[in-house]
């Protein structure tokens, strides 16, 4: 990058750091199962989001009334395949972000902030995911993990987890290639042309720093400080280089697990997305993981004729209902799957694998019908929190609670203890801190 011009110096900067993030959003997973960190006699935390562009009806998904779960007289709907977690989930009504737009809202569902208004703020809009990964550099290969089952397109496109540069990570969309990067074992040609390829980004990135630094001595105040903070942010791609480099002679562990193929359906491939991420949480591979359910899913392998985001325009009619509630009953029966599955794993520790990870299922959008993004459909489950209860946060304008308040207290429980304020917060939740 010649240094002669720095327009030219910013607009390589940007490509390249885009393709870095491309490229270290791939998760490849490293250690033997049963190998999780034990750090004063605690598990390490985990965290797991799991994000639905389209929201679930919410007649069929709140409880009528808050409190305890299982003092409801009836529970709604979609949370009946939950029931025997109960114990270890809680439901909240009224948290949302304070946003509009409909499906231009959606991809914030974990940052709070919309795209095009980052740049008002300090950390853009990093989401959740991407922060916690932040804390887990240096100590797992790969410090999260972003998939969806299958591509999206157009309105629905997946765009759930913001790097601190505010770049989104794109999601593995493919079974295959999820395996091969989690467990496929790479020979030493591979593992040095991968070496040779991070040194590269590394040189690139020194030279980076050294021109910003020459850049520097001509800049006033306020140029300064926005250069200050945008090295910054590019300094937590310098720290994940350098974890990817500590990881290329590792070997990945070796899992009784069969490489899937992409050819099945929807309903087979869901559940394998599921099983991979645990099993990487299982091995202490990675710590943090986000799946995204696609908007344009095919209906068809639930039997249905129609399209996803038609049916979530239901207008209360029963005949687009009927087939949308087997959409998303279908969604929480695999959530519940997965928690059955975190929750039947030991670990060192004699603890159950959901108790140390806290696992976020929800959505940017509340209504899919009207295009509403209030009262999003929030269940938190797992990570140690104080559960079993459906939380009402106010309804008045002055008294509403934002869903970054959860976030905070999440962080804080991930052990990210100095965050005071993630997103568009105003505090914490004491009602699940135990």
């Amino acid at each position: 990058m010649p240094a002669s011009s720095n327009h030219r110096l910013r607009f390589n900067r940007r490509q390249w750091l885009r393709g870095v993030g491309v490229s270290i959003a791939l998760p490849v997973l490293c250690r033997d199962l049963g190998g999780a960190e034990i750090s004063n006699g605690q598990q390490a935390k985990r965290m797991v989001c799991v994000a639905n562009p389209l929201g679930f009806v919410a007649e069929d998904f709140f409880p009528k009334e808050p409190g305890r779960l299982k003092k409801q007289k009836k529970q709604p709907r979609l949370l009946r395949p939950l029931q025997s977690h109960q114990d270890n989930i809680t439901v909240f009504s009224n948290l949302d972000h304070r946003l509009t737009g409909g499906h231009q809202s959606v991809h914030a569902f974990l940052s709070s902030i919309r795209d095009n208004e980052s740049s008002g703020y300090e950390s853009r809009n990093i989401s959740i995911d991407q922060l916690a990964a932040e804390s887990c550099v240096g100590k797992v290969r790969f410090p999260s993990i972003v998939a969806s089952v299958g591509a999206n397109s157009g309105e629905l496109e997946c765009r759930t987890s913001w790097t601190r540069n505010g770049i989104n990570v794109p999601p593995i969309t493919e079974a295959t290639r999820l395996f091969q990067l989690l467990f496929a074992q790479e020979n030493k040609k591979e593992r040095d042309q991968y070496r040779k390829a991070v040194a590269e980004n590394t040189s690139v990135l020194d030279a980076v720093f050294k021109q910003a630094n020459d850049l520097k001595r001509d800049l006033g105040a306020n140029d300064r400080r926005k250069l200050d903070e945008y090295l910054k942010s590019v300094r937590s791609v310098e720290q994940k280089l350098a974890n990817a480099d500590q990881w290329i002679d590792t070997p990945k562990p070796a899992v009784e697990i069969k490489e899937p193929t992409d050819r099945g359906p929807f309903t087979q491939r869901l559940p394998l997305f599921y099983d991979l991420i645990a099993l990487g949480l299982q091995t202490d591979s990675t710590r943090v993981a986000t799946l995204s359910i696609p908007g344009n899913l095919p209906v068809g392998d639930l039997g249905l004729s129609g399209n996803y985001h038609a049916f979530s325009h239901h207008g209360k009619t029963d005949r687009l209902r009927k087939p949308l509630f087997k959409i998303e009953h279908y969604q929480i029966k695999q959530f519940t799957r997965f928690l059955d599955k975190l929750k039947s794993t030991t670990m060192a520790d004699g603890q159950s694998l959901l108790d140390s990870t806290m696992v976020l299922c929800g959505s940017g959008m509340g209504n899919g019908s009207s295009h509403s993004n209030k009262n999003l459909p929030i269940i938190l489950a797992g990570g140690g929190f104080k559960h079993g209860n459906h939380i009402v946060s106010p309804t008045e304008s002055h008294r509403r609670v934002p869903l970054s308040n959860l976030f905070t207290t999440m962080l804080n429980q991930f052990g990210i203890s100095n965050i005071q304020r993630f997103g568009k917060s105003t505090g914490t939740l004491s009602e699940i801190q135990g």
